[in-house]
């Protein structure tokens, strides 16, 4: 053991490490982190820096998204022979959108004892702060990064909402978020009622509250966006509307064609310009569009 005095259980323990704030940082968590065999990393770097804050010497492995099956069988045999072993993420708690999952399900597979030791989450942080409904909530974590592949993703997830009001939680990179709000705005329209939480727990926290169009007017005069960003969305599928949605891009050619004559190539040419959109990402839409098969003008 790493601690001669260490009284805790022998399993596997899943720490929730601080998401930007070190003071939050729970006791029973550095309790933990002192007393186990080892702890498992997702970047070993970035967990040293916090081990090295609080004094701890505790020894550690990597196990990231790359490496966690492999390692899984390791750690397991590790657990097995009696040593006690602790997870953590780069921030936040493990197996939420960071390895931890697949291990958890070998050790259970193998008969060993887990706990969780709770603390800093993104989600729920942004969430209870956000002004948005908390009774009902859904957490998808991260979108698709493909355009066409997170317009498919959203349309599902709203087709799949019932009337009650849901509060969907999404995590987002800053260099595609505002490609994000435009394709929610296309999807639920621009009343959509949004929070983006930014950078939370640091000092430079942020969370802007609105409609999507307020909330994306407002990021898209900045010169950069950073931080790490948790999205809110108030969903339900009553709010998606036909009137709501702009044409499809396989409807747009089609009323180019019939009334200009244009070729796709041109009519792929013409929207890109007047939406402000790239062309392959007309051309992957109109993929996705021709791939669902025979629908309304709108797509749908």
């Amino acid at each position: 053991m790493s601690s001669s005095d260490s009284q805790i259980a022998l399993g596997l323990y899943l720490v929730a490490t601080p998401i930007g704030n070190l003071e939050d940082i729970t006791l029973r968590a550095l309790r933990v982190l002192r007393s186990v065999d080892r702890i498992a990393c997702e970047d070993t770097r970035q967990t040293q820096k916090l081990l090295n804050h609080f004094e701890i010497v505790t020894p550690t492995v990597s196990m990231h998204e790359h490496n966690e099956r492999e390692r899984a069988v390791e750690l397991v045999g590790a657990l097995t022979s009696g040593q006690r072993i602790a997870v953590v993420s780069d921030a936040g708690m493990p197996g939420i959108s960071d390895p931890g999952s697949w291990l958890v399900q070998a050790a259970i597979d193998a008969g060993i004892a887990v706990y969780p030791v709770p603390g800093a989450n993104a989600a729920v942080s942004a969430l209870v702060a956000s002004g948005l409904p908390t009774t009902e909530f859904q957490f998808v974590g991260f979108l698709p990064e493909k355009a066409g592949a997170r317009r498919t993703r959203l349309e599902e997830i709203a087709g799949s909402l019932g009337s009650e009001t849901r509060t969907l939680i999404f995590y987002e990179a800053p260099h595609r978020i505002l490609e994000t709000l435009s394709d929610l705005e296309s999807v639920w329209g621009s009343e959509l009622r949004v929070v983006v939480a930014r950078e939370l727990t640091k000092m430079h926290e942020e969370f802007l509250r609105g409609t999507v169009a307020e909330v994306k007017g407002a990021l898209a005069t900045r010169d950069r966006i950073r931080g790490e960003i948790t999205l809110l969305v108030e969903g339900t599928s009553g709010q998606v509307s036909e009137s709501a949605r702009p044409e499809s891009v396989l409807a747009r050619l089609q009323h180019l064609e019939a009334s200009e004559g244009l070729s796709e190539k041109d009519g792929l040419k013409r929207i890109a310009r007047e939406s402000r959109l790239s062309k392959s990402d007309l051309y992957r839409e109109l993929q996705r569009e021709r791939a669902k098969g025979p629908s309304s003008p709108r797509g749908r």
